[in-house]
């Protein structure tokens, strides 16, 4: 993984440009897998040029962004079959289950969160299963966004010290991944019962007047 990160650093990102975290965002992000190359590369050129931090989370969060439409595109048209050729029927059974009960949550928390935790099965099913466009569009940006932005940031404060607390995250994230996840679930479960009670609250103000 070094190596790969050194040779992108080197090559693609001086030919290319900040345009360049894009274009390695969006294969990442569809047909290779290099994992976590896009945090390691925000943080990286975040400690080297702070002031760009900003358009570094932005052009990975586009790339990436344009990589899962590919993605879903592939699974909407490939359909099941698809799927189940690549996953097998029980991982297909268990995605299918797992977007009927969580919804936009089977994106919104892989996005998030780093290896081993799986993603591209979610995006290929949000096709298969008929994730409407702008939902999963907001819901890839939103969730990448903040992902992006967080390494962004670290990067721009603590330089060379924000690579190192990246790889502290991912040992201590490997230590507790099913919690990890498990805690992340029920967070955005409640923030997102709590957006539908306001907005129940408000129609109920809305028919009451």
């Amino acid at each position: 993984m070094h190596k790969v990160v050194l040779w992108l650093q080197g090559t693609v990102l001086p030919a290319l440009g900040p345009f360049g975290m894009a274009v390695i965002a969006f294969f990442d992000s569809s047909f290779l897998s290099i994992p976590e190359v896009n945090d390691i590369l925000v943080v990286t050129s975040s400690a080297a040029h702070p002031g760009r931090a900003w358009l570094y989370v932005l052009m990975t969060t586009s790339g990436s962004i344009a990589g899962c439409l590919a993605l879903r595109e592939v699974g909407r048209r490939g359909g099941e079959a698809l799927l189940l050729r690549r996953f097998g029927k029980e991982r297909l059974d268990r995605s299918r289950a797992a977007f009927k009960k969580w919804d936009i949550l089977c994106l919104a928390v892989p996005s998030m969160l780093p290896p081993p935790v799986p993603f591209k099965m979610f995006v290929l099913s949000a096709g298969v299963f008929g994730l409407s466009l702008r939902r999963f569009v907001v819901t890839i940006a939103v969730a990448r966004g903040i992902r992006y932005s967080f390494w962004g940031f670290m990067g721009a404060m603590y330089g060379d010290r924000g690579l190192e607390l990246l790889r502290a995250f991912d040992r201590w994230f490997l230590d507790r991944a099913e919690w990890f996840v498990a805690g992340a679930v029920v967070i955005v479960i409640a923030l997102a019962v709590w957006a539908l009670r306001r907005k129940w609250a408000g129609a109920g103000v809305g028919e009451a007047r």
